[in-house]
């Protein structure tokens, strides 16, 4: 079997994303050759069937899947991390493989727009704050909500569209004059020194995040309770959209470091087991190859569905072509757990899409004996696209 190369985390301008169009990042895929891609936003479907089509374009072959932040109540209350370093209890949990065109019934659909309206809502506080923040320091302007949701989000608005917002409209009241932007900046950071540079838009977003938005900055607002879901209830909504619930490992951090959730795979595979978790994804630049290698080959070797993705959700523009930490290049048994990953997803996908059990049945339970055969329907699947 051929290894095609893969990327299924890609956020798109449905959540927040490095790139302005959804099309770029299919254009950016084709031309480094990554033939499969999975869009992967903050709880958001509404780019499914455009990532459809456009994919199909450019025989590409798609993968639909969404991304939550959960809180688990039982690790927030014992003190562990769990992929989210620095919130106990808070767990990112992704779908794999849903249903296009999305179809999730209710319940279901009135809670994931609860907690989009809840997300939604507290960056509409973190905006007013900002303003407040901006008249402190006698700015000549504020920010308009509802032209930032208009001009730069699909109707999911994060924090870094704010931090994109205020740069972008520094940017064009000073006429990109570099002593003057640095000098406004300075001013709403408590006249602490700017450390990026001002050609570097990633990194003044960035910086613009960690002064203002972020705990112990002007505009920051503490996240509502309510915009958490239960882990056990976001496992349901992604089997109701017909996806697979997939665990995102956060893995090593720069200092060879992990959270106490994820210290010991072998521990964590046989929890994630329990809580009726049967996929798992990396994002591989976090990580080192050494640790790429034992923790996503001990999973695939036990049964685990294991994709990799780059998410693209900051404004970086880094390659679609997926890489380890400090652009180590993926071994061959990386680029083989990768693709037979994403075959099982697809293979899912085609299954449920002709009304026939998937992956995982409607409780979640995986059929992990036949992983095998569902590996090879999905390469087929897939070949049918990237082939012609």
């Amino acid at each position: 079997m051929k290894y095609l190369n893969v990327n299924a985390h890609l956020h798109t301008p449905y959540s927040f994303s490095a790139f302005d169009k959804l099309t770029d990042a299919l254009d950016k895929a084709v031309n480094e050759n990554v033939k499969v891609v999975g869009i992967n936003d903050f709880y958001s479907m509404d780019g499914y069937v455009e990532w459809n089509d456009e994919a199909l374009k450019r025989k590409l072959y798609p993968l639909f899947n969404i991304e939550f932040i959960s809180l688990q109540e039982d690790d927030q209350s014992a003190g562990i991390r769990v992929n989210d370093p620095n919130n106990p209890g808070r767990t990112y949990i992704s779908g794999k493989g849903l249903k296009c065109p999305p179809n999730l019934p209710e319940p279901f659909a009135s809670e994931l727009a609860n907690v989009r309206n809840e997300s939604n809502a507290q960056v509409h506080e973190m905006c007013i704050k900002l303003n407040e923040a901006l008249k402190s320091c006698e700015a000549s302007f504020v920010l308009d909500f509802n032209k930032i949701k208009q001009d730069l989000t699909k109707g999911s608005v994060r924090e870094r569209h704010l931090a994109k917002a205020l740069r972008l409209f520094v940017y064009n009241l000073y006429r990109n004059d570099e002593v003057s932007i640095k000098t406004f900046f300075e001013d709403i950071f408590g006249h602490k020194p700017m450390k990026a540079d001002v050609q570097n838009h990633a990194a003044v977003e960035n910086e613009i995040r960690g002064n203002l938005l972020k705990a112990g900055g002007a505009a920051f607002v503490p996240e509502d309770p309510k915009a958490f879901l239960p882990l056990e209830k976001v496992r349901q909504i992604i089997l109701a959209a017909g996806g697979i619930p997939t665990y995102p490992f956060l893995a090593d951090d720069a200092k060879g470091g992990f959270t106490g959730f994820e210290q010991d795979v072998a521990k964590t595979a046989e929890i994630l087991r329990q809580r009726g978790i049967f996929s798992t994804e990396f994002i591989t630049t976090r990580n080192s190859i050494e640790v790429l290698e034992r923790y996503a080959g001990y999973l695939f070797d036990n049964g685990f569905v294991v994709t990799f993705g780059s998410e693209h959700n900051t404004p970086a523009m880094e390659p679609v072509e997926l890489f380890a930490r400090g652009g180590a290049p993926l071994t061959e048994r990386l680029k083989q757990i990768n693709y037979k990953g994403a075959c099982i997803v697809a293979a899912h996908q085609e299954l449920v899409r002709s009304g026939k059990p998937g992956y995982v049945n409607a409780e979640g339970k995986a059929d992990v004996v036949h992983r095998e055969e569902y590996i090879k329907i999905g390469d087929e699947a897939i070949r049918k696209v990237t082939d012609n």
